[in-house]
């Protein structure tokens, strides 16, 4: 089994699992990998530091080489506290779909009880959400968002 570290053409950073070098590009070639923020299936491999254990073998002049100076933490971060905030979005407010504009309209009016929602809507519509002082948040979510996380 060999762990890749991976990165889409929007610079998210993730870790693939495959059985191969080849498991790796076949997936690729085939379409299967995609994004887990935000889907993009244009993923590259990153360089990565095998672990190589030299008990006893320091050289005191040169320190020791990190992954971290490879790969800055940042960006990791920064997704896996985006993806921490999403899935509380989602425990904690009910799904209306595509009712979304009609359903945030009767709450805000006073017309169905103060709740959390999220779903659908177009682009105009949320618009005129806001016009009318209907707070709305677009939010698009990857699929592999929607389900549930390894």
């Amino acid at each position: 089994m060999k762990v890749l570290n991976l990165r889409c053409s929007n610079d998210h950073r993730f870790e693939g699992w495959f059985a191969s070098d080849d498991d790796f590009v076949s997936q690729g070639e085939r379409g299967l990998m995609a994004c887990p923020i935000c889907s993009d299936q244009t993923i590259t491999r990153l360089p990565s530091a095998p672990r190589v254990n030299v008990l006893g073998r320091r050289d005191s002049a040169r320190p020791a080489a990190s992954v971290d100076a490879v790969l800055p933490a940042q960006p990791e971060k920064q997704q896996a506290q985006w993806l921490r905030a999403v899935r509380e979005m989602l425990a904690n407010t009910e799904d209306v779909g595509e009712r979304f504009v009609e359903e945030a309209r009767r709450i805000h009016y006073g017309e169905a009880e103060q709740r959390g929602i999220r779903g659908q809507a177009s682009r105009e519509d949320a618009e005129s959400l806001r016009d009318e002082g209907i707070e709305v948040l677009s939010l698009p979510l990857p699929e592999a968002v929607k389900g549930p996380l390894q």
